[in-house]
């Protein structure tokens, strides 16, 4: 049983998910840039700003955590899965990720900050 509270174990997962994201963007902004696209800035560009939003959000996630004493580090991976020790104010925990799960959750979340994100803007404007 875990004795963290779900908020913040929600933020530390934020903490592990959100760099996860900013590695795969960052890859497909290489390809991108290398590829024969005629028109590559609005590609680029949009891949850009949601970079931005991730990088600022995970800004955010890392404050959060430093002033709530957590820490979350990798320990190890197979091919099956991957395993985190949490620190939190002074407990240790031990959480094994299963790999598809990282990977569908950072889909997920790509979708989000990628299309979701504007449509939560337009439903407010609207609203």
């Amino acid at each position: 049983m875990t004795k963290i509270p779900e908020n913040d174990r929600n933020i530390i997962e934020k903490a592990i998910y959100l760099p996860m994201i900013l590695i795969v963007l960052n890859r497909d902004l290489e390809i991108i840039n290398s590829s024969p696209f005629k028109l590559k800035n609005p590609y680029i560009e949009w891949i850009e700003e949601t970079m931005k939003c991730i990088q600022k959000e995970l800004a955010s996630v890392k404050r959060y955590m430093k002033q709530q004493q957590i820490k979350v580090e990798k320990i190890k991976s197979d091919d099956a899965f991957t395993m985190y020790m949490f620190l939190y104010k002074g407990y240790e925990e031990e959480h094994n990720y299963f790999n598809p799960r990282l990977r569908n959750r950072s889909e997920e979340l790509m979708k989000y900050y990628l299309f979701q994100r504007f449509q939560n803007d337009l439903n407010i404007m609207k609203a």
